[in-house]
């Protein structure tokens, strides 16, 4: 079976919603007799040119984000975030290392950084990764380059800069390569500095700055039949603020390590990997734009290995064998503040030696079984084992009797609740089975349909599950979710189980004129981890500042969704250049099968049209984005309805030789809006609380200029 070539993630049309949920294709008909297949990845286009955080790329292939910090937005695939959603950078699975997970695993590559990368959503192969229910994302700048000589020379280099105008930002990316025909070393390094950016009305939207730098040293080496890859990783984040949590995130640094082995031989290929990956990560206040004092420290390591051989059956069929194994451990805890009778005098030990192992094999079959009909099919058993030490309240509540019955009422809580989670069981296995039927039939050369089903599951995060503190204090500092509330732990949690079924169907013109593809998916979840309300606080006495406390517990969800792509080439001239419209629509719902109640930050009806134009060495684009309002919101986290927008963006690009030149204008109309799925701001809350918990609201026009130098 071959896989042919790669597609400009351009032209993606959700042809194969199974696979990927309308964004990857395994299967295009050639003629009557033949037909191969092609698995299609995104690969950026002048990738140099992208700079900062991968968001805009993967938002092409239908990722939308929940706000978060500068470089540290999650993920959302068909309503689903967090952990739900499996992300890959270089084949290796990082684990967010926060309370808050300010550190996931996307904020440690920056977008000009990246080669390639794809998104399998909704019904995903069981290769491509478990303990996910959402799909994966898969982004790689792994991609070594060789010469045609054995001399070790210089290869290729670039250097690429940025400014934004709505936060002051300077983002600037380098490279550089040397190889031979059998060696290669490559740097990448990406800086970025902003301030926080201005919304529509002109106002600064508080605590959204950030400054952060990673850096990459990529060795390869090959002959014929065999190729070892080493990458060595750097990521160190000085500040970045967080409007909607409670606490800034004051430092991330991190150090990483891949080996990549591939041989090929006569009927198989056999790849291995080994992944190590070290965080050290502090959460406190640096800004005058959100105040405070407490800090908050995290330790963690990922340790993994990958193995994989896939066997050629026939010309037609192979049979892929894998075995997985993943190691996380962490420690997090809040150092005591001198001379506080509130958080003294003893640290506060959120998780102690924490420990979430995996262990996982998986087999699949691929087949194309005659000219019309492609079928992918896999089983995956995978083992995941939690496990905590004992941990410690700040005292044990007797120092704060004088203090009033509510702090004393508070902290002895937080003392009992220790008590009792280091009598409890600590010690949690999960037993994990993923099952998939991808099928792709080729109706005629210009139809075809994908259908897919599937099982997955997710074994729930440490924090869902050992997250023991009970105060306002504690449970507020746990949760990713943007909302202002407080998390509280359940050690009982059970693994969340999706049944998933999606088709497409996709048709083209006979001249490659017009395409339209359409997808519909629907997923029932089992022990879906959402939240109970435990009680409410009111920490500013005002009618529009209640907050609730949530114990995360098991319930059955019901998502459902449907995606519309077109494609239609409008005009082509000599004169005017080649115009190309693209229009999507898409639409999500989610809801609790307990109380019809709609689950968390599920985004509104919406849609995106953009007209381009390619005339000689300039590319120009006009966009448009509108998103309905958002009614259907989670009451048990109190999630602010937002109102419709529309917004205008305006690009030109141009190639000169090694030069590439790009202005735009984002926001063109400096529309005011507020994000969906930004959650609140607690930044201006604390700045002037009358308001209430406000929702995030997104940036305002902003003149861009880039440019990139390849030498």
């Amino acid at each position: 079976m071959a896989y042919i070539k790669r597609i400009q993630h351009t032209y993606l049309l959700s042809p194969l919603a199974l696979l990927i949920s309308g964004f990857l294709s395994p299967v295009v008909l050639a003629d009557d007799n033949d037909l191969e297949v092609i698995e299609v990845h995104g690969h950026t286009q002048n990738k140099h040119l992208s700079l900062g955080s991968s968001e805009a790329m993967l938002g092409h292939l239908g990722v939308d984000f929940s706000a978060a910090g500068g470089v540290s937005n999650l993920p959302i695939l068909n309503g689903l975030m967090g952990d739900r959603v499996k992300v890959f950078v270089d084949g290796a699975d990082l684990t967010a290392a926060c309370a808050n997970q300010m550190n996931p695993p996307l904020s440690y590559i920056s977008a000009n950084q990246v080669a390639a990368y794809k998104v399998v959503a909704g019904v995903s192969p069981v290769s491509a990764g478990g303990d996910n229910i959402a799909g994966v994302i898969s982004v790689n700048s792994i991609s070594p380059q060789y010469s045609e000589t054995s001399e070790l020379a210089w290869h290729s280099g670039y250097v690429s800069a940025k400014y934004s105008s709505v936060d002051n930002g300077r983002k600037l990316g380098v490279g550089a390569r040397i190889a031979s025909d059998t060696l290669s070393f490559d740097y990448q390094g990406a800086f970025s500095d902003a301030n926080s950016y201005e919304d529509g009305k002109g106002n600064k939207v508080l605590d959204t700055l950030y400054r952060a730098q990673n850096h990459s040293l990529t060795g390869a080496i090959r002959d014929e039949k065999q190729q070892l890859v080493v990458k060595l990783t750097h990521q160190k984040i000085p500040f970045q603020g967080f409007a909607n949590q409670y606490m800034d995130m004051t430092d991330n640094t991190s150090y990483g390590a891949i080996a990549q082995y591939k041989r090929s031989f006569e009927s198989s290929e056999l790849q291995g990997q080994v992944n190590w990956h070290s965080v050290k990560h502090e959460m406190g206040f640096f800004s005058k734009e959100k105040t405070g004092m407490m800090p908050m420290k995290t330790d963690a390591k990922d340790i993994s290995t990958q193995l994989k051989w896939r066997l050629t059956l026939d010309k037609n069929s192979s049979l892929l064998l894998g075995q997985e194994y993943y190691n996380y451990r962490i420690d997090d805890w809040w150092p005591a503040i001198e001379g506080s009778t509130m958080m003294g005098p003893n640290d506060y030990i959120n998780i102690n030696n924490g420990k979430r192992e995996r262990i996982a094999l998986f087999a699949e079959y691929e087949s194309q079984i005659n000219n019309k009909l492609w079928l992918n099919t896999g089983v995956r058993v995978e083992r995941v084992n939690t496990q905590v030490d004992e941990v410690q309240a700040y005292n044990d509540g007797m120092s704060m009797m004088d203090m009033g019955s509510m702090s004393t009422m508070t902290t002895a809580n937080n003392a009992l609740a220790a008590n009792d989670f280091n009598n409890a069981d600590r010690d949690k296995t999960d037993t994990l089975v993923d099952v998939n039927v991808l099928a792709n039939y080729q109706i005629t050369l210009y139809d075809e349909l994908q259908l897919g089903l599937a099982r997955k599951n997710r074994a729930p995060n440490l924090y869902e599950r050992y997250s023991w503190g009970v105060s306002n204090m504690a449970s507020t500092m746990i949760g990713w979710y943007g909302d202002a509330n407080g998390y509280i732990g359940n050690p009982n949690l059970n693994a969340e189980t999706a049944h998933t079924i999606s088709a497409t169907y996709s048709k083209t013109a006979k001249d490659d004129a017009w395409r339209v593809s359409a997808n519909v998916w629907y997923t029932d979840i089992n022990d879906y981890i959402d939240a109970n309300i435990v009680r409410n606080f009111n920490s500013y006495g005002l009618a529009n500042t209640t907050r609730n406390i949530l114990q995360f517990t098991n319930v059955d969800a019901t998502l459902y969704g449907a995606k519309l792509d077109i494609s239609k080439s409008l005009y082509q001239s000599k004169q005017f250049g080649e115009w190309l419209l693209k229009a999507n629509v898409t639409s999500t719902r989610g809801k609790r099968d307990d109380t019809n109640q709609p689950l968390y930050q599920i985004k509104p009806l919406h849609t995106e049209l953009t007209l381009s134009q390619q005339i000689g060495v300039f590319e120009n684009t006009l966009s448009w984005e509108w998103v309905d309002s958002k009614s259907r919101v989670d009451v048990n986290r109190l999630e602010n309805q937002t109102s419709s927008y529309n917004l205008v963006n305006l690009s030109s690009k141009t190639t000169f030789n090694a030069l590439t030149l790009s202005a735009e204008v984002t926001n063109l109309f400096d529309v005011f809006y507020e994000l969906p799925l930004g959650g609140v701001s607690i930044a201006a809350l604390k700045q002037n609380n009358s308001a209430g918990f406000t929702q995030l609201s997104g940036q305002g026009r902003s003149f861009n200029i880039s440019a990139s130098y390849a030498f």
